[in-house]
């Protein structure tokens, strides 16, 4: 069955950086776009970013533009996210996502696989 692991999460200080990477098993993963989300306490999923199947195009959600790198290694099935100058409100749990609409939409409702999740907390 399909599979999306994520890690690289933890608790950082406010301005420094990690990388997440979600690991994915079960499918032909160039065949999908993927999606990073996030969801903070008491709030509703947010979409951070997304990449089409080639890698050739990135999407990023306002608030993170500039700060957030998404790119992918086919060969290797896996996606990551880098985020640079973290900001307490990047604080959530962080999730990833595979859409078969290969250009990375970035609405929650176009992803059919999605990860368990990995917490990011940024402290000031």
């Amino acid at each position: 069955q399909v599979q999306l692991v994520e890690s690289g999460g933890g608790l950082v200080q406010a301005g420094d950086s990690l990388r997440l990477s979600c690991a994915a098993s079960g499918l032909t993963f160039s065949s999908y776009a993927m999606g990073w989300f996030r969801q903070a306490p008491g709030k509703e999923r947010d979409f951070v970013a997304a990449i089409n199947w080639s890698g050739y195009s990135t999407y990023y959600a306002d608030s993170v533009k500039g700060r957030f790198t998404c790119s992918r290694e086919n060969a290797k099935n896996t996606v990551y996210l880098q985020m640079n100058s973290l900001k307490p409100e990047d604080t959530a749990v962080y999730y990833c996502a595979a859409s078969t609409n290969r250009r990375g939409p970035n609405n929650s409702y176009e992803y059919d696989y999605w990860g368990q999740g990995t917490q990011v907390t940024v402290s000031s």
